[in-house]
């Protein structure tokens, strides 16, 4: 559309101009409409604004809307927030920080701090000023050999063929640029993630994309090659994700272009639907047999898994089979319900899985229980927009965090809904040529940056406030939620965490006792549950 327009525009104006010589009457025509071919032409050019880009003249209208106050603005508000991932308020936080916007506001909190679920933080009476620096996390336990140095604050898994190639290209510069690390999702690397130079954590779903035999099984030697690249940091095995847990991942057939297929190993003409489970492995130790087996192809580099909290029991198995094997994970990702930014089946993205919350402090629970904990970290995912966001999770037990829809909306997103239809009106999450394009990478690559640089700044301001000097020293009594009209609680004491040891014999704690009864290092079943 950009190009017809251009084309169409430049056209009539040279018509209008020349037919203006011999019927000066034209010259009125060309007052009124030489203005708006002007601001068609001026909208092409730009690279600031993908939707303008792609949809020059009549994409003002967007930002027309946004600036009517107050009763339009509210209704609109309103109308989005109701089914919509992310308020207009915290998107507008993450355009803020990503254009380098001030992001302060007027007239007090924006909140009602009497609703129940309202939750801060408590500061000190002797708060710190801490200096701007990198907030780091080193990932490897004691079977690794290549430990990472992580960023507080990275990238989420989103694939290419689920996000354009500029998308791709845009967060892996960004990411080099501020020196986190971005997940490819499960649909392998693309050259667009090597372009970028951004470090790599290199995820392997269960269509095993990048490492695939013909057949879909797993194909070692194929992985052992790109777990060589210098960019691949770290492995981590996707079991589920927080989008739609137990079931396998979707990329529609409307997206799936010839370079694609190439990268996947699959044909075109189909919707590309992951298993819902591996094959590589089908009990607790298998699983971490696959990982020793992935950390040893890999030359050491940290390998682990990431999921969405299901089956207790399962989880708690897994934990069995690590203290049997003396096996670990250099990391868990604990994705949250709520979670995911992927095409999904509508059930399964509202009613399937823990929510992070939830998920997050079983998992912690659980490798303290086992007495596991110093030799994995957590990595926590799910709508993590903000400083405050990051630190209620660094409280509840995560070691680093990562990111998303806020790294997708500091690229230009605007939640279209359109995700799915390869229709994204802004470049982000489409193949079309056309649409892509309005991506501009220079542009937007610094955003990414910036984004992460001011949330990790956030952080920091938080933790000064808080009279602490390190996110380490973060615990579940540092933040506070009103569980009532008239009571609040540290999450200390909204949530239980069990002492270091508490599962490796009986008698286990009651709310753990019927899961450890069916856990299992040999077998995620039963599959059956007990009925009372």
């Amino acid at each position: 559309m950009r190009r017809q327009f251009a084309v169409i525009s430049i056209a009539v104006l040279a018509a209008i101009a020349i037919i203006a010589l011999f019927y000066p009457p034209i010259l009125w025509s060309l007052l009124l409409v030489g203005p708006i071919i002007a601001v068609g032409v001026h909208d092409y050019v730009q690279t600031s604004h993908a939707v303008l880009r792609n949809f020059p003249v009549i994409g003002h209208l967007r930002y027309l809307l946004e600036e009517l106050r107050p009763e339009i603005q509210q209704y609109f508000i309103e109308l989005e927030t109701e089914g919509m991932p992310f308020s207009r308020d915290q998107r507008s936080v993450v355009y803020q920080r990503a254009k380098n916007v001030r992001d302060t506001i007027p007239f007090g909190t924006q909140k009602d701090v009497y609703e129940v679920g309202y939750e801060w933080i408590n500061h000190s009476m002797q708060p710190l000023h801490l200096a701007e620096r990198d907030l780091r996390v080193m990932v490897g336990g004691p079977d690794c050999t290549q430990p990472y140095s992580a960023s507080l604050l990275n990238i989420s898994a989103m694939s290419f063929g689920s996000l354009s190639a500029n998308a791709v290209q845009a967060l892996s510069q960004g990411a080099q640029l501020g020196g986190f690390a971005h997940n490819t999702g499960e649909g392998g690397i693309s050259p667009y993630h090597l372009a970028g130079g951004g470090d790599l954590i290199w995820q392997i779903g269960t269509g095993y994309f990048g490492c695939r035999r013909p057949d879909g099984s797993f194909d070692p030697e194929k992985f052992a090659q790109n777990a060589a690249q210098e960019q691949v940091k770290m492995i981590e095995v996707k079991l589920s994700q927080g989008a739609k847990p137990g079931h396998g991942g979707i990329l529609p057939a409307a997206k799936l272009t010839p370079e694609i297929a190439a990268i996947r190993g699959v044909p075109l003409g189909a919707d590309v639907i992951s298993p819902p489970g591996h094959s590589a492995f089908d009990t607790p130790l298998g699983l971490l047999a696959f990982v020793a087996e992935l950390r040893r192809l890999a030359g050491g580099k940290p390998v682990g898994f990431k999921l969405c909290v299901g089956n207790r029991h399962e989880f708690l198995a897994v934990c069995k089979a690590m203290v049997e094997s003396n096996i670990t994970p250099d990391f868990i990702t604990v994705d949250g319900g709520e979670g995911g930014t992927g095409a999904a089946p509508m059930e399964f993205a509202n009613h399937v899985g823990s929510p992070l919350v939830e998920g997050l402090i079983f998992v912690h629970n659980a490798l303290v229980g086992f007495d596991l904990r110093e030799r994995v970290r957590i990595i926590a995912v799910g709508k993590v927009t903000t400083g405050f966001g990051m630190i209620k999770r660094l409280a509840l037990g995560a070691d680093l965090c990562y990111a998303a829809r806020g790294m997708m909306l500091a690229l230009g997103c605007i939640q279209a809904m359109r995700c799915n239809t390869n229709r994204c009106p802004v470049g982000v999450a489409t193949q079309d040529a056309h649409l892509r394009q309005g991506l501009v990478v220079a542009e937007k690559y610094m955003r990414v940056a910036n984004f992460h640089r001011q949330t990790i700044r956030g952080v920091l301001e938080l933790l000064g406030a808080m009279g602490l000097e390190d996110p380490a020293d973060l615990t579940p009594w540092h933040v506070v939620r009103r569980v009532s009209a008239t009571e609040v609680k540290p999450y200390a004491q909204v949530y239980r965490f069990l002492p270091r040891g508490a599962l490796l014999q009986p008698p286990y704690p009651p709310d753990f006792q019927p899961y450890m009864g069916l856990a299992s290092a040999q077998a995620f079943a039963p599959r059956a549950l007990p009925r009372a």
